[in-house]
């Protein structure tokens, strides 16, 4: 059995709690939170022990992974002090606000022997997975370009509920909050980025970061790549999707979720191959919850000794490619990352 205690009780902490209570040689053993009664639910639905103070948590020698589930800017200085617990550790997109704060999180697991996941759980979706797969195995050939595309809705109560919300030193907008899962898949099929340009503004909240941005970038193997993203969609979430357009195929995963298959034609592939395969997917879009595979997947990297299938430097890659886009919007110029292959 592996211990969890979620650190940060808001609402993403649910989806971890209900990710645990699926896995048999799971249990979710503690809660911590600043304001006690946020902790009240966990308490008396999963007879989790509750703790105020973080130290605390770290002393309980039960605990065997910690899941950092709070706002954005302290993931950094509590997943440093986790790690150096010796807790593993699995902590909500994005793994930290800035690159330095990232480094040193990787750090400490590395120096600590400890395990680090971050959470980009679109990756487990059925179609993304079968996209990972035909990209891999070469039959779309040499890619042309891309195009990530999140177009949803955020209103001003959203961003209402708290005060952090939104804000540029613990939450960011629309590329740090919402879309880094997109681009997360962008550069789990594609590899990294080389060049980014990109234009950001603040249209419709009153929120100090953006709600839209577009940008263009250059993949390392010669690719482009096109992102758009806003929370600014009226009236609901409108589109999330992925286009590959490559020398033997065109395919696009979309839906307000990107868990659809809106179009796949691979040159060798029937329409009776396709269809069969899209219609299974179909069955299910969403899969197994990404939280519990994830979940699923440390204690596996855990028994097993071995790094989690999204790792920190995973998450820094998602992270890098913001921030480079950031950069490009507030200079309004081209912005060059120092591309490095990750290791597996």
């Amino acid at each position: 059995m592996i211990h969890f205690a979620i650190v940060g009780c808001g609402h993403i902490a649910k989806k971890h709690a209900e990710a645990i209570e699926q896995i048999p040689d799971a249990k979710l053993t503690a809660v911590c939170d600043t304001v006690p009664f946020h902790m009240d639910y966990y308490r008396d639905r999963y007879n989790a022990e509750t703790y105020i103070h973080f130290n605390e948590l770290l002393d309980d020698p039960a605990i065997d992974v910690i899941n950092i589930c709070t706002p954005s800017g302290f993931h950094a200085a509590l997943a440093v002090r986790a790690a150096k617990a010796k807790k593993h550790i699995i902590v909500e997109k994005p793994i930290a606000l800035s690159l330095e704060d990232t480094d040193q999180i990787i750090r400490a697991c590395e120096e600590n022997s400890v395990k680090l996941a971050v959470i980009h759980p679109n990756r487990f979706r059925p179609a993304m997975m079968e996209l990972k797969k035909i990209v891999e195995s070469g039959k779309l050939g040499k890619i042309s370009h891309v195009n990530a595309t999140v177009r949803w809705n955020r209103n001003q109560s959203y961003y209402d509920q708290a005060p952090w919300r939104g804000t540029k030193s613990l939450d960011g907008g629309v590329l740090m909050n919402q879309a880094i899962h997109n681009l997360d898949l962008m550069l789990w099929m594609m590899g990294g980025v080389q060049e980014v340009f990109s234009m950001s503004a603040t249209r419709l909240r009153n929120i100090e970061a953006e709600d839209v941005c577009t940008g263009l970038v250059k993949f390392a193997n010669g690719a482009l790549g096109v992102i758009e993203t806003a929370t600014t969609v009226y009236p609901r979430n409108f589109e999330e999707s992925l286009s590959i357009f490559a020398e033997n195929g065109t395919i696009k995963i979309g839906g307000p979720s990107a868990i659809h298959i809106e179009h796949w034609d691979v040159k060798g592939m029937n329409r009776e191959e396709v269809d069969r395969f899209v219609s299974q997917i179909e069955k299910d879009p969403y899969g197994k919850p990404g939280h519990q595979c994830l979940i699923e997947d440390m204690i596996q990297a855990i028994k097993e000794d071995r790094q989690p299938a999204v790792t920190g430097t995973d998450g820094k890659r998602a992270l890098e490619l913001v921030l480079a886009m950031y950069k490009s919007a507030e200079t309004n110029q081209p912005f060059k990352l120092t591309y490095e292959e990750v290791p597996r």
